[in-house]
This record gives C-alpha cells, structure tokens and sequence, in this order.
C-alpha cells in the first residue's frame, strides 16, 4: 500500500452519509492560502528598499524588475495546471492538494534565502517558479469535485471552488503588512521572516484541507436530484476527451475570453498598492493602500461567488457579456477619476471591475462542463488555464513597462497609468466578439459510450469508500 496510500482516490472516496457540504471548506483551506499571489504587491515597495531602507538605493532593485515574479508565479500556475490537470483528475484532489501544499510553502523558504542573500534569481525560482507550480496545481484540485457533489448548481460550485483564491489577500495584505512591522528595525526590512511565517502557516492550513477533502462515489446524485431530460443550446449531456476539446473552435474562443477579461484585470491588481499611491500622492497612504488591496481581494471573492451563481440563471454566456460591457465603461472612466481626484470613484471602479474578473474565473469551469461535459471538465480547466499565463506576463507587462516610458518621457506619476486603461477597454472589445462567436461543441467530438466507460475506469472511478 505505501505510506502515502491515503492520499490515493480510490481511498478518498465518500462513504453513504457523507455531507458534500464539506467539501466546499476543504477547497477554501487551499484557496484562501494560495490566493496569497493577489496580496504579493505588498512587498514590491519594500523590498525596493531592502539595501537602502528608508528609500531605494543604488543595488536595490527595481519595480519593473520585482513585477516578474508575479509573473513567472501567474505564468507556472497556467503551465503546470495544463500539464497536470489529467494527473489531478487522476490521482484524485488529495494528492494534488498534498503537492500544492509542499510547493507553496517550499516557494516561500526558498524566496525568504532569496531576500536573505539578495539574490533576485531565488525568489524568481521559488515563489516564481515553485509557488506557481502550486498555484495551479492547487487551483484545480477541488473544482472538477465540487462540479461532482453539485450537478445541479455548477456555477454555484465552481464559485465556492474558487471564491477562496479571490479572497486569499483579504487576509494576507494586512497580515503581510503588520509582520513586516514587527520584524522590521531602523537597519532591516522584515520581509524575510515574512515569508517564513507565511511558509509555515499555508503548510499546516493546506494539509488540513488535503485530509477533509472526498469525492462522491460513483453514480452519486443530491437527494432529490433529478437530471435533465433535454439539453439547452449551449449546455451538453455528453462528454469531450480533454485532447479532442484542444480540436474545436469553441476551446481557443473560450481561452481568449478567459485571457483579454483576465489582462484587464491582473495587471491593476499585481500593482494595485503601488498605483493607489501615485495615482493620489498624499491620499493614499501604503497602510491605505494595503487596506485597499484587501478590499479589491473581498470584492474579488464575492464577485467568484456571485458571479458564477448568478449565471446559473442568465447563462454563462449572457455573464461574461456583462463582464466585457460594463468593463469596457469601467476602465473608461478610470482616468477621469484620476484627474478630478476623485478617490471614491477610483476605488467604486476598481471594486466592480475586481469582482468581474473574480467572476470571470469561477464562471469559466461551468462554461466549460457545458460545452464538454463533467467528465473530463478539470483537465480541460487545467489546459484552458494557459489563458491566465499569458495575461500574467500581458498584464503586469503592459502596466509596468507603459507606466516606466510615460514617467521617463515627463508625465506626471499621476497620470501615467490613463494609456494603459484606454488599452485594458479594448481588449475588452475584442473579447466580446470572441464570446459571440461561441456555439455549441459539434456532435462529432462527443464521446461514444464505450469510449466513456473506458474514460470512466481509466480515471479511477470505481473505488472504495473511505471513512466518512
């Protein structure tokens, strides 16, 4: 058997009388802890100042420089969950949730001698690297599961699935702000016994998720549950091979929604600390700032939940109109918040924008068992996830490096980031016209029943029930 037996998923099975409603806080044990990523421009100030301070000095490093390790970190995630996501729908969501957890805090032990030696390549490596492989190993592991204890309101499941990453740095910002403080002396920045700290904690908080987590038994259904008879025009009863998805237009229509409404958003929240600042020097203090990061990562949660249930009942299609739409308008009008300092108005934007892009990611797992099926959803959420990859360089790319040119050619801090909005708007534009562009999957790439009930065996499907 193995001394890491029980992390098999014949051995994760529910037993009769297992409560799903478990499993949704399971997931959120993994994902409030990596959704850490979205608090980590909290360090970018700081650790600009690890030499100097009080203020940067000459063998600092550089904002654009520490924009990477978002980045790689956002870059990992989609790799790795494209390349693991068969393994994850496999080997069940304990295993993975067990690795995730090893990775993330691994990547902060490795970051933490990174700061301590000053050398930039470690923290690329660990958190970049390391953590990135754990973000997107960890970030699929509970979502086909949840999609298997709630058939009946997907979007709803896959909201629980994922509000929790959304929300990770509502807990993280200020916490990540007050260790710094307590670890921090007139010749040291804390940030290193930060991630330490941090290391520590998301180990113990991911196990605990790993040991709660089951999946149901084969040919479970909710008491009362009864499927439907007839499919709508966008949502199947058959199943894709995750590989034969890779083959139709709907998959790459999906994937560049997913990445345009995701490069809209990731750049302004990887800098959203930084940017507050100067947008509004003088009124935006940092601990305002970090507030502020929270607040966007509550919005961010809530819009996962809200979001995703609501196209429960308008449509998953109908939901990311909304997103491009009202976005388009958002991102328009960032600017002349900006311009007539109006702090309110930013933060209103922001909030609303913050809670569609949440929502963009919980709605796209049950826009994807729609067009393909439950069966193979979470490998085919993990190949879909390169989108997020893509817009983690994109994004932070496009804010960075847009802001850097417009401060060296003399405009002023304040209105450095009005180009890069008019941009996010437009690429908004090109991501409605993909997502009208989306039709039901042709019935030629549905699987035949023999080929399911090889599909089904081949996952493991037919286990024993583990202890309740």
């Amino acid at each position: 058997m193995g001394a890491l037996s029980f992390l098999d998923r014949q051995n994760t099975v529910a037993g009769p009388g297992f409560n799903r409603w478990l499993v949704p806080p399971a997931a959120l044990c993994v994902h409030l802890c990596i959704g850490q990523a979205y608090a980590y421009s909290v360090f970018n100030l700081p650790m600009t100042k690890l030499i100097g301070i009080t203020q940067s000095a000459p063998g600092d490093w550089k904002l654009t420089e520490l924009g990477w390790i978002f980045s790689i970190a956002i870059f990992f995630l989609g790799v790795s969950s494209a390349l693991f996501g068969r393994w994850v729908e496999e080997g069940g969501p304990r295993k993975a949730m067990f690795a995730a957890a090893l990775c993330w805090a691994g990547g902060f032990f490795i970051s933490a001698i990174g700061v301590k030696l000053h050398n930039l390549w470690l923290i690329y490596l660990g958190y970049g690297v390391l953590g990135g492989i754990a973000l997107g190993i960890g970030y699929i592991s509970p979502v086909s599961t949840l999609i298997k204890w709630f058939p009946d309101r997907p979007g709803m499941a896959t909201g629980m699935a994922i509000m929790g990453f959304g929300g990770g740095a509502f807990i993280a910002s200020p916490l990540s702000v007050w260790l710094m403080s307590k670890f921090s002396t007139p010749t040291h920045i804390g940030v290193m016994e930060t991630f330490v700290i941090l290391g520590v904690v998301y180990l113990f908080f991911m196990m605990v998720g790993a040991i709660i987590v089951r999946v149901p038994a084969p040919g479970w259904k909710p008491e009362g549950y009864v499927p439907p008879t007839t499919a709508s025009k966008l949502i199947t009863r058959n199943d894709v091979f995750v590989y034969d998805a890779l083959k139709t237009p709907q998959f790459w229509l999906i994937w560049w929604v997913l990445c345009l409404n995701v490069t809209a958003g990731i750049g302004v929240l990887g800098q959203a600390s930084a940017m507050s600042q100067e947008m509004f020097p003088g009124h935006i203090t940092p601990v305002a700032a970090a507030g502020f990061v929270g607040l966007m990562s509550l919005f961010n949660m809530g819009g996962r939940f809200i979001w995703a249930s609501t196209s429960d009942y308008i449509g998953r299609r109908n939901t990311y109109f909304v997103f491009m739409v009202l976005g388009f308008l958002l991102y328009c009008t960032v600017p002349y918040t900006g311009s007539i300092g109006s702090v309110t108005g930013f933060v209103c934007c922001f909030l609303i924008i913050i809670s569609m892009y949440g929502g963009g990611f919980s709605t796209v797992p049950a826009y994807l068992r729609d067009m393909y099926g439950t069966r193979y959803v979470g490998a085919i959420h993990g190949l879909l996830l390169t989108a997020w990859s893509m817009a983690g360089i994109f994004g932070p790319v496009l804010v960075n490096y847009i802001r850097e040119y417009n401060v060296t050619h003399g405009v002023p801090k304040a209105q450095a980031y009005n180009t890069t909005m008019y941009i996010m708007a437009g690429l908004l534009v090109i991501g409605f016209i993909c997502n009208l562009l989306v039709k039901a999957v042709d019935t030629r790439f549905h699987m035949k029943d023999d080929e399911a009930e090889r599909a089904a065996a081949e996952i493991g499907a037919v286990g024993k029930p583990a202890g309740a």
